[in-house]
């Protein structure tokens, strides 16, 4: 008897103490890499959003939406690779075309056969701003990082487009 309740404390005691280091280590690297990149994101969203830079930009986009051509020329705009990790945080751009698109298509000033590729064109920055971040989180090399985030933004880059074209052509019939 004496055994199996030392066995079994012993095995309580293994739990707990993974468990309590997965508590530390967790908090660890919230510490060291999201909250930085949380810091970051919400000084760009705030001078985004404070300056009035975001609507300018957005409202100077809206002209584009109408045409496959302008849609190509907003996804390659809003996917340029030094542009893409500036425009990804909070989505300010992109929500506010979105909302500035939904509104023509409420109003039928833009056909609604433009939804599907205006929401690719708009939306090929996504996921760019937490590149550097995710590659934290998987502890990569620093070499790692310096390659992978550009990879990736040109590769944004280039699907972007196609992505949108084939947005294009799903919607022809809407």
């Amino acid at each position: 008897m004496l055994n199996f309740l030392n066995s079994l404390g012993r095995g309580v005691g293994k739990v707990v103490n993974t468990f309590y280091q997965a508590g530390r280590e967790s908090t660890e690297m919230v510490a060291k890499n999201i909250l930085p990149f949380l810091a970051f994101v919400a000084v760009i969203q705030g001078v985004m959003n404070g300056t009035g830079l975001g609507k300018l930009i957005a409202t100077a986009l809206i002209p584009l939406s109408g045409n496959i051509f302008g849609l190509l020329v907003l996804c390659l705009i809003c996917a340029l690779p030094v542009l893409s990790p500036l425009l990804g945080p909070g989505a300010v751009i992109a929500q506010i075309i979105g909302t500035l698109l939904g509104t023509f298509f409420a109003n039928k000033t833009l056909p609604l056969s433009a939804a599907l590729p205006a929401l690719f064109a708009i939306n090929p920055q996504v996921g760019c701003d937490f590149i550097p971040v995710g590659l934290a989180l998987g502890e990569a090399d620093p070499y790692t990082v310096e390659v992978g985030v550009p990879a990736v933004l040109i590769s944004r880059l280039i699907t972007g487009p196609i992505a949108v074209i084939l947005a294009y052509v799903a919607a022809i019939g809407m």
